[in-house]
């Protein structure tokens, strides 16, 4: 590449790029969904991705995610389930389809979450001290990004702020689905007693996956969506935008947040 700085000549150069390839998703010999992501935490994005469209419940139901030896540079997966998990891909199909196309029916699309993740009942408070200092906690453990400057993150953080687990990706759902799919692999959920933290805006997509893993409250460094804000008040969920410096913006929840609350 070449570059140019300050009014000077163009001077070959080199740069580090996120890796950008898709991955196919299988069950059962069936293509459920091919996915663009950044290669890394394969299995992980693909159990997540599983528990968020209600195909599985909890790590039992997964026996083995396997590369297919067929598949150019290991980009196809292929997930072995309990033959007690009952998939109804022509159901997948139709939810998928819906969440794609979240805005042009969101009441449609929140009653099918719902239907095989009910909302949260759930105590928990954070310290909005500890909460401000997520996003650059967040930050330090990008690794990938620190050298690329183009991946999303999605970060877990116990109530405390300490740090469970980071994934990039250039995709944040993807990033989301990774964190959610090491619960499910290591049999770690619910996520009922943490925070999830996402780089960027806060979609309809990402709440949904955090519901999926029980988590009560999501934090995004940008703004949500409408029907995001939604799906998160039906939800029992407490959704924070902006979450930059010392102000956050809490759209939904505001009593899992310590300090006087709004008469």
């Amino acid at each position: 590449m070449w570059r140019w700085e300050g009014g000077g000549p163009l001077r070959e150069d080199r740069d580090d790029l996120v890796v950008e390839e898709p991955l196919e998703i299988r069950v059962r010999g069936r293509s459920l969904t091919v996915t663009m992501r950044t290669p890394g935490h394969d299995e992980e994005l693909a159990a997540g991705f599983l528990l968020s469209e209600g195909i599985i419940d909890r790590a039992a139901d997964i026996l083995a995610v396997e590369t297919c030896a067929a598949a150019e540079e290991g980009n196809r997966l292929d997930v072995r389930l309990s033959p007690d998990v009952a998939v109804d891909l022509e159901r997948l199909s139709r939810h998928v389809l819906v969440s794609s196309s979240c805005g042009l029916c969101g009441r449609v699309s929140i009653d099918m979450v719902h239907r095989d993740h009910p909302p949260i009942e759930s105590d928990l408070r954070f310290d909005p001290e500890v909460l401000r200092q997520l996003p650059e906690r967040m930050r330090a453990a990008q690794t990938t990004f620190a050298r690329t400057g183009g991946l999303h993150a999605a970060a877990l953080f116990e109530v405390d702020g300490r740090v469970v687990v980071v994934r990039e990706d250039v995709g944040r759902h993807n990033a989301v689905d990774k964190v959610v799919g090491l619960g499910v692999l290591h049999d770690r959920l619910p996520f009922d007693r943490q925070v999830l933290m996402v780089s960027g805006r806060a979609s309809f997509e990402i709440v949904q996956k955090a519901l999926a893993a029980r988590i009560p409250v999501v934090a995004a460094v940008s703004a949500p969506s409408s029907l995001a804000v939604e799906l998160a008040r039906e939800s029992g969920q407490t959704l924070i935008g902006f979450l930059r410096g010392d102000r956050m913006n809490v759209y939904t929840g505001q009593e899992r947040i310590r300090g006087p609350q709004p008469s």
